[in-house]
């Protein structure tokens, strides 16, 4: 999956710095390097899916990013971000 783009809505860069303590450049570090990524669930348009993303960030937290992935433009309009949980960190370990 290649994304040129990332989009962030204010509320939702408010959200995951309050809730979760997650800035937006670790979340745009997880989508950098080399995550692994799954289908969450189908979108309501063509070509708009929700997908995961279980990453590292530079400082090495294990975060699970959530976003839809537009497809024609490569843009993941971000929707939350949070601490990996065991099991996820396990799946990504396995890579």
């Amino acid at each position: 999956m290649k994304i040129s783009k990332i989009i962030w809505l204010e509320n939702i860069v408010e959200k995951i710095l309050e809730k979760h303590r997650i800035i937006t450049d670790e979340v745009e570090q997880v989508l950098k390097n080399k995550p692994k990524f799954r289908l969450v669930e189908k979108g309501f348009k063509k070509g708009e899916n929700v997908y995961s993303a279980l990453g590292k960030s530079n400082a090495n937290r294990f975060i699970t990013v959530f976003f839809i992935f537009k497809e024609k433009a490569e843009e993941a309009l971000i929707i939350t971000a949070r601490e990996m949980t065991k099991n996820e960190k396990r799946r990504f370990e396995k890579k």
